[in-house]
């Protein structure tokens, strides 16, 4: 008589392999670098706007020249490491889409509802990718790869830092759940646009500043 097969448990909480969660840390933590430009904004916008655009056009040079072969110095050993598997022979399109949203900000809305917009894209959806990494389980159903504490992640990050910024506690609740729908749209690296763009619409919208 055979022994009955036994199938695995599914744990509630599904937890990333290690070498998976080291390529997302990775590739957040070159995404919340972005979270320095409202503070350099603060300063000099054009100065800012000229160091996203400077910056995105040296990426953009770097990835082409490793795609045809030629490895330029620490950005081509990043990229690489923070690549996805779905970007792999691929132009990694992520931080081009990254820059351009935080430029888009800056261009599009003052400087209270453009540093919520940023601060959104670096921190709202820099943790609910590693949250969502590190917690798999469970999932959100009608969107697709994304995570209940991806989502959760998304939401507190950026509660907490409208609500620091405007001391406006309905509203950051309300901006929040935006960026946090946002967030779930089934867009990959183009959520670096929609995110902070939709965002900064509605911060703006109700702070009316």
């Amino acid at each position: 008589m055979q022994p009955a097969l036994v199938r695995p448990r599914t744990s509630f909480l599904q937890i990333a392999r290690p070498v998976e969660l080291k390529g997302e840390l990775v590739r957040k933590a070159l995404h919340l670098l972005i979270a320095l430009v409202p503070r350099l904004a603060a300063i000099d916008t054009e100065m800012a706007m000229l160091m996203l655009g400077a910056g995105t056009l040296f990426y953009v040079l770097s990835e082409q020249l490793r795609l045809e072969g030629h490895r330029v110095f620490i950005v081509s050993d990043l990229t690489i490491i923070a690549s996805r598997d779905r970007d792999r022979g691929r132009f990694v399109l992520g931080p081009v889409t990254l820059g351009v949203g935080a430029m888009l900000s800056l261009l599009l809305y003052p400087s209270t509802a453009a540093s919520i917009a940023i601060y959104a894209l670096a921190f709202g959806d820099g943790l609910a990718s590693l949250a969502g990494k590190a917690v798999r389980h469970p999932v959100i159903h009608l969107a697709p790869n994304k995570t209940l504490a991806g989502s959760l992640a998304c939401f507190a990050a950026v509660l907490a830092g409208t609500w620091r910024l405007t001391g406006r506690p309905a509203d950051a609740v309300v901006i929040a759940a935006a960026a946090t729908t946002l967030e779930l749209l089934p867009i990959r690296d183009f959520d670096n646009l929609i995110l902070p763009v939709g965002t900064g619409f509605v911060a703006a919208r109700l702070l009316q500043v």
